[in-house]
Parts: structure tokens; sequence; C-alpha cells
């Protein structure tokens, strides 16, 4: 049993006792039910920005506590003056160490987009994803099958809610990859051994469609590894330990963030030149 297996089993546990707790009626009359999402795709897209998704995560399962203290309204601030494109905040409480009011105050406090990390395996959480304001989640290939991507990426459309899908290898995408989906993350982790490679960025590259904005998670720490996949199509980076290892995350995120801005500007001499 791997350690994704022993999340979900745990998140199908706590679904069903949060749908007791709070029925879908009492979600829907969220203040921010009837807000019009941001988009995630959009945003990772534009020129004017790093591309960055800065995510907020206080501990993860392979590395223990990793920020214990960072204020989630002082952080995802900074993370967005810093120049990241939206942010991802880490809702599973468990495991993770995260909460839905993480998400719901880096709401309050930013106009961008924010992912809803969490291992989302039914309808219920992104019904909750959309009324803690919500404006993109992640489905894990890993724990879904294809048909389970459809359902909970259709579903999670109809509330105008962006998809992240995350694959670590080809034939998690080529089993799950479906056209209700926006973004395609390709996690470096290993789930087995948890080491990283980004020669899995690398490597899957070329097989995802065109239409799709790729994303590279986990296993970024250097400016010139983002340019170097930029190069491989990426437009997108998912970026949360090396940021919230530091005691302030979100002046590491402005450090990469300037230094990812030299590099462009030596690139594009080079080109010119």
């Amino acid at each position: 049993m791997t350690i994704l297996d022993k999340i979900i089993a745990h998140k199908r546990q706590e679904v069903a006792d949060r749908k007791s707790l709070v029925p879908t009626a009492l979600l829907e009359r969220s203040i921010y039910f009837p807000s019009q999402p941001v988009s995630l795709r959009k945003y990772v897209q534009r020129p004017d920005l790093s591309g960055i998704i800065a995510e907020f995560k206080r501990k993860s399962p392979s590395k223990g506590t990793i920020n214990a203290y960072a204020p989630v309204e002082r952080t995802s601030i900074g993370y967005m003056q810093a120049g990241a494109s939206a942010l991802s905040i880490l809702t599973d409480s468990n495991f993770f160490g995260g909460k839905n009011e993480d998400l719901t105050t880096a709401r309050k406090f930013n106009f961008c987009p924010i992912l809803r990390k969490d291992f989302v395996v039914e309808e219920y959480q992104i019904l909750e994803a959309k009324s803690i304001g919500a404006d993109a989640i992640l489905l894990i290939a890993a724990v879904l099958t294809k048909e389970e991507v459809n359902q909970l990426a259709e579903f999670a459309h109809s509330l105008g809610l962006e998809v992240l899908l995350e694959v670590h290898n080809r034939e998690e995408l080529e089993r799950t990859i479906t056209p209700h989906v926006d973004l395609v993350g390709v996690n470096n982790r290993n789930l087995h051994d948890f080491s990283v490679s980004l020669q899995t960025s690398f490597d899957l590259a070329q097989h995802i469609p065109n239409e799709f904005v790729k994303v590279s998670e986990s296993g970024l720490s250097e400016a010139s590894s983002v340019m170097e996949l930029r190069q491989y199509g990426y437009e997108g980076f998912l970026m949360g330990e090396t940021f919230m290892r530091q005691s302030r995350p979100e002046k590491a995120c402005a450090a990469f963030v300037e230094e990812l801005k030299k590099l462009h500007v030596v690139s594009q001499l080079t080109f010119n030149g």
C-alpha cells in the first residue's frame, strides 16, 4: 500500500464525514458560489507573469514539517507581489497540515487564480472547492479512472472551475487524458520511492497534446530548470517546497522570479545576437 493509497482511503472516509455534517445545499449558499472564477490557464500563459504557481503547504508525507509558522495572508500576498501567476493552496489536513480556511483566507486578499490542491475523489469536493473560493481543482490520474476524470472534470466545468490533471508517467497520461481538462501537470516525484527527476517532464512533454497547457510539478529549485522546461513547451511551474522551506516563502519566491527575469534577458540577448 503506497502513501497515496493511504491518503485516498482516508480521504474517502473524510469526505463521507463532511457530507453528513455540511450538506451540498449549505455549500451552495457560500458567498463565493455565484462568483466568476479566474482562469488559471490564462494567468499561467500571461507573458507579463512568471508562470509560477506558488504553493502554500505546511508539511508533506515525504518531507514531514516544512514550515509550520508562515501566515497564509502575508505569504499569499507576497507570492503575487513577487510575480507568481497563481496560487496553489493545500487543503488536506491529515497529511499536509492544510485546511479549507487557508484557501478562503488567500481568496480574501488576492485577485488571482487559486488552485485547490487536494485529493478529489467525488463531486462533493468540487462543490466544496467552489464554496471556499477556488478557481481550479486538481485531479490525480494515479487514483482515478478515465471515466472518473471525465465525470469530475465535466462537473467542475459546469461550475466554472478549471481542471489541472496530474500525471506521473506516459501510461497515466494516455489512460486519462480527456478534452474536459484544461492543464496537464507532470509530477516529477516518483510515488513509490519519492525520488524526483525533471527528466519525467522532459520525456512526457512531446506526448501532451498542444491544446493543453503544460505544467511541471515538484523538484523545481533552480531558475535555469524553468528556462529549460520552457524550451519543452511548459508554461506553468508548480513550486512549493523550494519557497516554503524558507522562513519568508514570499521573499524566496521574489528572489526566484528576479533570477528568472535575468536569465530571460540573457537568453533574449543571446538569441538576438
